[in-house]
């Protein structure tokens, strides 16, 4: 007879009979007693009041009847502590007991009971059974120190499990190693700072022996732990791959999924050259396809992990397009997801196939999936140029069958197509217009507006087209509300005589009638343009605009790399950190791909550009100085604070009321102070005068103050190495201002804060003179440009090369550390002019083995043009004079730190290659000079 029968009792005065029946004296009906008590327990009735009198049938030999108590015990011992004290000197008998079932069970159940009062009484019993000598006890044990630790983490490591638990990763049993390994994992999930898995080359081959011979969950706990593991260098991660590889082959997908995650964390590390590398990419290929035979649910998991995989990696599933086409009968789930990976995987050579298939896939019957498939069309046409007018032909065939949705989908991804490759298919607008009228989505109606605006001029009718939108402008949405003010913006600067009264009726719709502030302000902005200066209003409205990139869904790279080490967990299914959907700090540590080694880098990347590199490559980005990391972390990085110091000259008083608060300085307003006579430019004091007029006038005043050559903005910090923040900017020096111009852009996918900036010592003591503003949050994709005024009275320290800055930036994620050159002549001061005899008794004072001779070739300029541009770099011609045809240059300049150079340049008429000899009591200053020389020449 089977158990149900203990689940059909309806007698009355049930317990009170119960409780008879558990203090009777024979041992069947004992048991028969206990399994209709754990029935009643199980379909949630109350049986707590028979807690004495089960806790009494424990005293047996029958295994049966006592994992039944346990069972019990477990459920109602966190009501009845008290109580369960009672049952402590059993669990104590049990854990000696000859029977190893009987210790596990004990162990197990200890572990379950989550009782405060209860824990230090276990604690004797668990210490031996971790020293027991049956594994399975062993075993037992291990999971039960991570569920106490849970409970008293402090009791836990005063009683020393913790080490008893390190030791038991060196065990001879594999099931022991993975459970041990399976609890300290949990134990440092919960305590991120503790180094409990203190990894080293020695516990990870004990680790992979006992991966061969464990159970399928045992081998995940050991590959989730090799995962956290960064070996030291590409050899030992390749030995570490080549022992994890046979486990791509398991038949539990968990398995393999834990493998792949190893592998493609440890790829990182090994150089693409190796064969090897090659032959691990083949290898990972087979499992992952076989995955895809499971059932939808499963599929569904590998096909997000494989996503990720896709976007890391193409390489490893190039060749396996075909096992991602649909099915018919796979659920709708599925089947978008392998359309995904489908436009990621499409290529050049296996464009024909894939789009074959996407229009098939057109024709279905289910909607979302047909309307994925038709914006897949035109993604490949935007991702394989070559197939692009294929993809247009195809689109044209599906705008051809009239089915609403599918021709709306269409005109959205022609837009883009259009975007992306302009002047070419433009013969197919005709065909879109027709269709005008069955568009009623938002999305296509805002596309069909655009490419209406933006082909005006090839489309006779656009103002009609146009204005038939007009006629509902307010029950449109935003989106197309917005798309149609451009529109018609960009006809009227294309048509103007035509559409006077179209853009005026446009215009007034959209500020005097609308209560949408974006509509609004773009509808002021476009009429105040339009009124005060057409021809800038073309310029911005009908400006180039940038080819759009081929994926435009891509997961930014370094939450990329942090998914890749969650591959097989739930954060790769969400394509989201754990930290977005993990309550409370517990178990989220932010994990990263290890570096690559010095063997694997790539040629071309900046860290191993070659010494003697020419000024124009960055320096090494972490810096090599031996005293120098230890500087830059230990910069106070707080809240902005004011930089040191400001030089008391009235230039860079000037200079810094400028950025700091309003424009007094530029309109010459109370707080201006007038720079000395010798600093100002013959054209300044007109544009001082000349108030705000000027503001914007580029060409004069502010915009070349001393007209010092400014190098273009590089990129200082590649959005990879900052977590999405990418750093450019160059140096400027005007009236006797230094400025580091910065542009930052946000390419991460969360809002940054809290900039700072330091700098570490360097030779010419240059640091920021006010703190980094950025006076709004930078959301993603956004560019902010800030001027940073600089001084150099900071520390110095001489570094190596001499114009070497290196640099911390804070923000609300973290510190970054980058190096650049600055441009020596941003360092040549305005009071650089020597007297002619003090130059000719300097040159003859300073040693003969200080002078330094340079060839400037490729300057077709003559002396006086020369002269002239040298000098709005504040090098000064001090005397001139013709020897033997030649022209002779002599000029002086002087460094921030006081440090003199003297120059003779010799210009031969009709020769494009000038010589230059420089001397100075500071010789290793000559190279930068002559480095400046050849900037300001020849740009």
């Amino acid at each position: 007879m089977t158990d149900s029968k203990y689940f059909t009792t309806t007698k009355k005065g049930e317990i009170f009979e119960l409780k008879a029946e558990l203090n009777s004296d024979k041992k069947e009906k004992k048991k028969e007693a206990v399994k209709k008590v754990i029935a009643s327990m199980t379909v949630g009735k109350d049986v707590s009041a028979l807690f004495p009198d089960v806790v009494n049938c424990m005293q047996t030999d029958n295994l049966e009847l006592k994992k039944l108590v346990y069972l019990y015990l477990m459920n109602y011992a966190k009501s009845q502590p008290d109580m369960a004290i009672m049952a402590v000197n059993t669990f104590v008998k049990d854990c000696e007991d000859p029977n190893p079932l009987i210790r596990a069970l004990a162990v197990r159940t200890m572990g379950c009971i989550r009782v405060d009062k209860i824990t230090e009484y276990l604690c004797e019993p668990l210490r031996k059974c971790l020293k027991d000598e049956d594994p399975y006890v062993r075993k037992t044990a291990a999971v039960c120190v991570a569920k106490l630790h849970d409970i008293n983490a402090q009791l836990v490591e005063d009683q020393g499990f913790l080490d008893t638990l390190k030791d038991l990763i060196s065990d001879s049993n594999p099931m022991v190693v993975a459970n041990a390994v399976a609890a300290l994992s949990e134990i440092a999930e919960s305590h991120p700072s503790s180094n409990l898995l203190d990894l080293n080359p020695q516990s990870i081959n004990k680790l992979l022996t006992a991966l061969n011979e464990c159970t399928e969950w045992g081998q995940i706990f050991i590959l989730d732990c090799l995962a956290n593991y960064t070996p030291k260098d590409d050899r030992e991660a390749q030995s570490i791959c080549e022992r994890v590889t046979p486990r791509l082959s398991h038949a539990n997908s968990a398995v393999v999924l834990s493998a792949v995650k190893v592998l493609m964390k440890f790829m990182e590390m090994l150089s693409k050259d190796l064969d090897y590398y090659g032959t691990l990419l083949k290898k990972l290929a087979p499992p992952l396809v076989t995955l895809l035979s499971a059932e939808p649910e499963l599929q569904y998991v590998a096909l997000r992990n494989i996503n990720l995989i896709v976007q890391k990696r193409p390489e490893i599933l190039k060749h396996e397009m075909k096992v991602f086409f649909v099915k018919y009968n796979d659920p709708i789930y599925v089947k978008l997801e392998k359309l995904d990976i489908m436009i990621r995987l499409a290529s050049q050579a296996n464009i024909a196939q894939v789009l074959a298939e996407l229009k098939e896939y057109a024709t279905e019957v289910d909607v979302d999936f047909v309307r994925k498939a038709v914006r897949a069309i035109g993604r490949c046409a935007i991702k394989v140029e070559q197939s692009a007018e294929r993809c247009v032909s195809t689109l044209l065939d599906l705008i051809q069958t009239k089915v609403n949705y599918v021709v709306q989908e269409a005109i959205v991804v022609i837009k883009d197509i259009f975007r992306k490759y302009p002047n070419k298919y433009e013969s197919v607008i005709a065909t879109l217009c027709e269709n005008l009228d069955s568009l009623d989505e938002p999305e296509a109606r805002a596309a069909m507006i655009w490419i209406v605006g933006e082909y005006a001029e090839r489309i006779d009718n656009a103002d009609e087209l146009l204005e038939s939108f007009l006629e509902g402008f307010h029950d449109e949405s935003t989106q197309v509300q917005l798309q149609l003010l451009t529109a018609i913006v960009k006809l009227f600067l294309k048509k103007p005589t035509e559409t006077q009264e179209l853009v005026q009726q446009v215009l007034s719709l959209a500020t005097q009638d609308s209560d949408n502030p974006d509509l609004r302000d773009r509808g002021y902005i476009y009429w105040r343009l339009l009124s005060t200066d057409p021809v800038a209003a073309k310029e911005v409205v009908l400006a180039e605009k940038p080819l759009i990139s081929e994926e435009t869904d891509l997961i930014e790279p370094t939450l990329l790399d942090e998914l890749i080490c969650y591959i097989g967990t739930l954060a790769s299914v969400y394509h989201k950190p754990p930290s977005a959907f993990v309550e409370g700090g517990r178990g989220v540590v932010h994990k990263s791909l290890p570096p690559r080694t010095a063997s694997s880098e790539s040629t071309e990347s900046p860290e191993t550009a070659p010494a003697g590199a020419p000024s124009g490559e960055q320096p090494d980005v972490i810096p090599t100085q031996g005293d120098l990391l230890g500087d830059l972390l230990n910069l106070d990085l707080g809240p902005p604070v004011s930089g040191p110091p400001l030089a008391t000259t009235s230039v860079q008083m000037g200079a810094v009321d400028l950025l700091g608060g309003g424009l007094d300085s530029l309109i010459g307003g109370p707080n201006f102070v007038a720079p000395p006579a010798a600093a100002v430019p013959a054209n300044l004091g007109a544009s001082m005068g000349s108030g705000l007029s000027d503001l914007f006038d580029l060409t004069s005043g502010v915009g070349t103050l001393s007209g010092s050559y400014v190098a273009p903005k590089a990129v200082w910090l590649p959005a990879m190495k900052a977590k999405g923040l990418e750093i450019s900017g160059t140096f400027t020096r005007q009236v006797g201002s230094i400025s580091m111009d910065l542009q930052l852009t946000n390419k991460a996918l969360q809002v940054m804060t809290d900039f700072a900036i330091q700098f570490n010592r360097n030779s010419f003591g240059l640091a920021p003179a006010a703190p980094l503003q950025v006076h709004a949050p930078l959301s993603p994709n956004q560019t902010v440009e800030i001027s940073l005024p600089l001084n150099t009275v900071g520390s110095v320290m001489k570094m190596e090369p001499l114009n070497n800055l290196q640099v911390a930036v804070k923000n609300n994620i973290d510190v970054f550390y980058f190096s650049t050159l600055y441009p020596l002549h941003v360092l040549f001061v305005e009071d650089g002019k020597m007297d002619r005899q003090m130059f000719l008794a300097t040159w003859k004072d300073i040693p003969n083995e200080n002078e330094a001779q340079f060839q400037i070739r490729d300057c077709p300029l003559n002396a006086e043009a020369v002269s002239s541009r040298l000098q709005s770099s504040n090098i000064f011609t001090v005397a001139k004079r013709n020897v033997e045809g030649q022209d002779m240059l002599y000029q002086s300049l002087k460094l921030t730190n006081g440090i003199w150079v003297l120059a003779e340049l010799r210009i031969q008429p009709g020769n494009p290659s000038f010589t230059l000899s420089l001397k100075c009591r500071a010789p290793e200053v000559s190279q930068h000079v002559y480095q400046a020389y050849e900037t300001i020449l020849k740009n």
